[in-house]
């Protein structure tokens, strides 16, 4: 069992799926969502939880203020186990029952950066090939925004994932066996028109 870590759900108790899981612990999860909180990004944040297992990501960040989460995830044990999560946290989140590339190649014809989620996790198996990775990547473009921030937990032991032309790597932390990468959109550069020359201002 782990649980809740702070927030209004602070130490209610999460069900985890016997197998086919790796849930983040909850000294990492701990750590990880201090930075997030330092960040200032979880307040009425819109969440994306890939890969979501038991849920504890996603619920992690409704229960210290984000507005909604959806979670992603096709096994079953992971499916239930969310669900009673779910209930037994009294917090609300969409559970969506399939293929995380599935999901999201559903928008490929929307044009990029025109999503509405600005926190997105992703955290598959470790096992799962980089291959797969840099396309589940690849298909984040249509779901999140300018200022989405990404956050992708892998193994220590794995090389850093291979970003799409939308996402730049901005921090990395490792806690552990388990490092994460936080990325997000480039900053775009400000207009000619728009520039200001400060040398008026001296």
């Amino acid at each position: 069992m782990s649980r809740i870590v702070a927030g209004v759900a602070k130490g209610r108790l999460l069900s985890v799926p016997a197998k086919g899981t790796r849930p983040t612990s909850e000294r990492v999860r701990e750590a990880l969502f201090s930075r997030l909180e330092h960040w200032d990004v979880l307040e009425n944040a819109c969440v994306l939880d890939l890969y979501a297992g038991s849920g504890a990501l996603g619920l992690e960040s409704l229960s210290r203020g984000a507005s909604s989460a959806t979670f992603v995830d096709q096994a079953r044990s992971a499916v239930a186990s969310m669900k009673t999560n779910i209930a037994a946290t009294a917090l609300y989140g969409r559970i969506v029952a399939k293929d995380v590339g599935f999901f999201l190649r559903t928008r490929q014809s929307m044009p990029l950066l025109s999503g509405e989620y600005t926190l997105v996790f992703v955290d598959p198996p470790y096992d799962l090939p980089e291959g797969e990775l840099e396309k589940v990547l690849n298909d984040l473009g249509p779901w999140i925004m300018p200022d989405t921030l990404v956050v992708i937990e892998r193994s220590l032991r794995s090389p850093e994932p291979v970003w799409p032309t939308f996402l730049q790597c901005e921090d990395i932390s490792t806690w552990g066996e388990t490092r994460c990468w936080f990325a997000g959109p480039p900053l775009q550069e400000m207009k000619h028109d728009e520039d200001i020359d400060m040398r008026e201002h001296v």
